[in-house]
């Protein structure tokens, strides 16, 4: 089994894809029997589990932005309306305890843990908006963006105020080492917005990059929370590193599908435009697996597909080829690496929720 650390963006990518080519060759149901060995009686749905420590988590933003200005505390609480998946809270206050369970034995989840969730939540609302003023989106969740509405500048005044609320949730807890951990994950957004902004013009070079950039974007935010969690549940480093790896794998994995669907789902379902990373010059993992059957699609990677009838040309082809397959497999090949690393702590409800958590993953639709 190859292991897919953060290191992994070293590895070429026709060693992926030989990787790739005997995970397709091997049986799934073999390959994924830590997670098919959940029965009916032990299947956990984990937004179900993870419910009771979520009650009230919108509201309880909402009191950490304490804004005196109507029109700044509008912005702000505009995507805390309880319409999201909660997708990132709901795998901090699973991972706490089972954390806490494997350590021992606990059934209760400290207030600095879901104080974690909570400013996971927060960070990656705050990433949103600035994400929606660079990339000039005009449509989030299904609705209006902030800087359509209110314009670029006060929206990203609100993405800083939302991070700068977050920032004083996290000086609370009172833990220099949790405050470490999660400043690093946004220290990673900057960084990996700026990797979105370049490309590479070598083959290898270009997916190691784009899978550190998927990383940094959308894994370091799930993995260092989990870390966070687990550091105030247990002091066993391994157990820290466990959930790290949980999060990481899983985050990549979300992110990999994200970029699936981006070709594959209507845009009234997924709730933003299609063939969007297109739009913006990005080069995605279907992108760069499609490329390797239509090597024409490089001169239009290095142009950032910015002349006319680029956009619809590289759909197409990627859509024609298998890259959408292959980009799948990836992502089931990180779902099953997450499942191998969380598998390793004592079995819990908590611990079978985010084992079935990463077929969720797999599974969704938007």
């Amino acid at each position: 089994m190859c292991h897919f650390s953060q290191r992994s963006t070293i590895l070429s990518f026709p060693k992926i894809c030989n990787i790739l080519w005997r995970f397709h060759h091997t049986s799934i149901s073999q390959m994924c029997s830590c997670s098919k060995t959940i029965s009916d009686e032990k299947y956990q749905d984990p937004f179900q589990l993870g419910r009771k420590d979520l009650k009230n988590l919108y509201e309880d933003i909402k009191k950490e932005l304490l804004i005196s200005t109507a029109e700044l505390r509008e912005m702000c609480e505009y995507y805390f309306d309880g319409k999201g998946k909660a997708f990132r809270p709901m795998i901090v206050v699973l991972m706490a305890r089972a954390c806490n369970i494997h350590h021992n034995n606990s059934r209760e989840m400290q207030a600095s843990q879901r104080s974690v969730a909570i400013i996971a939540e927060m960070i990656h609302t705050a990433s949103l908006v600035h994400d929606d003023v660079i990339d000039d989106a005009n449509s989030r969740r299904g609705k209006m963006t902030v800087n359509q509405i209110w314009g670029e500048r006060k929206a990203v005044l609100a993405g800083d105020f939302i991070l700068s609320a977050a920032s004083v949730a996290l000086a609370r807890i009172g833990n220099t080492t949790i405050i470490s951990v999660l400043t690093q994950v946004i220290e990673d957004l900057v960084r990996g917005e700026f990797l979105q902004l370049g490309s590479k013009e070598n083959e290898n070079e270009r997916f190691a990059h784009y899978l550190e950039k998927t990383f940094k974007k959308t894994a370091s935010l799930i993995a260092n929370s989990c870390k966070a969690v687990s550091i105030l549940g247990c002091p066993d480093p391994k157990v820290h590193e466990i959930a790290y790896q949980y999060g990481k794998n899983v985050g990549i994995a979300f992110q990999l599908i994200d970029d699936v669907l981006d070709f594959t789902s209507c845009a009234d379902h997924l709730g933003k435009p299609t063939a969007a990373d297109l739009k913006l010059g990005l080069a995605t993992g279907p992108v760069l697996f499609a490329c390797r059957q239509f090597p024409e699609m490089n001169a239009m990677i290095m142009r950032r597909f910015s002349k006319p009838g680029d956009v619809e040309r590289a759909r197409k082809y990627v859509l024609q080829s298998d890259g959408v397959q292959q980009t799948t497999y990836l992502a089931q090949r990180y779902c099953h690496e997450a499942t191998r690393e969380i598998s390793k702590l004592r079995p819990s409800p908590e611990r079978e929720a985010l084992i079935q958590l990463t077929e969720m993953v797999l599974l969704r639709d938007k």
